[in-house]
């Protein structure tokens, strides 16, 4: 099971992080859904609960769903609490994601939680596109069942580093490195999106896995929607502004309980990492040398 996965010495980390999370200084401000958010997609499968502070995501053979910011950002914080289909999930995918909406010199940056047969852990695949150009994947298999409670996942993102964070654990760091002539994602502003797909094709053992439409609908939950971050349009200073929380010199690297816990989960529970893959890349994209 996957909760066998704890061991003493997990969960005593893991409260060492959330120990560290409360002298993170950020003020949060958890909204209502229609406060910063629209449906884009199929609004007859997205449920608004607890008076819009909570919705309830639907996949079915007929559609999946899905939503996206009033408003794009330049540098920041977004986030989110969720709690992801339980069971049989094979072949489906909730994506948490921003993106600057220009097709082929697009910045993306994603969170993508693919499905599973039930028992076997859940994986989140975290993607970078910088101008257009991707191929960053890595993948790491959740330490925890994300099914039965909400966990937040967070993107933070300044002029040095882009952050994603599962409970405020940092599970991968990607530096800007324009000096090394890797393209970095500061020029275009992104909007924070969501949506609950099939990908079967691809999602659970590469394709091998097939969704199981016995066990539909399937539902995934969100709640807590978090955006701290320049909005565009908005004051023209901000995303320069050095005085951006997100830019102070605490955000320039991982704090020492943070590095450990990135040094946790490379080690114990990243399962795939573009920057090994000698199949694709004989040698090494130049980021994959830059430490965190």
């Amino acid at each position: 099971m996957v909760a066998s996965l704890f061991s003493a010495r997990n969960a005593f980390f893991i409260s060492l992080c959330l120990f560290a999370a409360l002298y993170r200084s950020v003020l949060s401000r958890p909204a209502r859904f229609e406060d910063d958010f629209r449906i884009t997609w199929s609004d007859a499968h997205i449920t608004q609960l607890d008076g819009g502070r909570a919705i309830q995501l639907k996949l079915d053979p007929s559609s999946g769903c899905g939503f996206a910011s009033k408003k794009q950002y330049l540098f920041g914080r977004v986030s989110m609490k969720i709690k992801l289909i339980p069971g049989d999930s094979a072949g489906t995918v909730a994506a948490f994601y921003m993106n600057s909406d220009t097709d082929s010199i697009r910045d993306e940056l994603d969170f993508e939680f693919l499905g599973n047969r039930s028992g076997q852990p859940y994986t989140v695949q975290t993607n970078v596109f910088a101008h257009g150009k991707g191929d960053r994947e890595q993948r790491v298999n959740l330490w925890f069942d994300p099914s039965r409670d909400f966990h937040e996942y967070a993107i933070s993102w300044n002029h040095l580093r882009i952050v994603f964070y599962v409970d405020n654990v940092p599970i991968r760091v990607y530096k800007n490195n324009e000096a090394r002539k890797v393209p970095y994602p500061r020029f275009q502003p992104m909007g924070v999106y969501s949506t609950l797909w099939e990908a079967d094709d691809w999602a659970t053992r590469g394709g091998m896995e097939k969704i199981n439409w016995s066990g539909a609908p399937f539902y995934a939950y969100y709640k807590d929607f978090d955006i701290e971050g320049c909005p565009v349009p908005g004051p023209a200073n901000c995303p320069a502004n050095p005085k951006n929380w997100w830019e102070g010199s605490a955000y320039h690297q991982l704090s020492p309980v943070e590095a450990r816990g990135y040094r946790w989960v490379r080690v114990n529970h990243m399962v795939y990492d573009y920057c090994t893959d000698k199949s694709r890349f004989p040698i090494p994209p130049p980021e994959c040398s830059a430490g965190i």
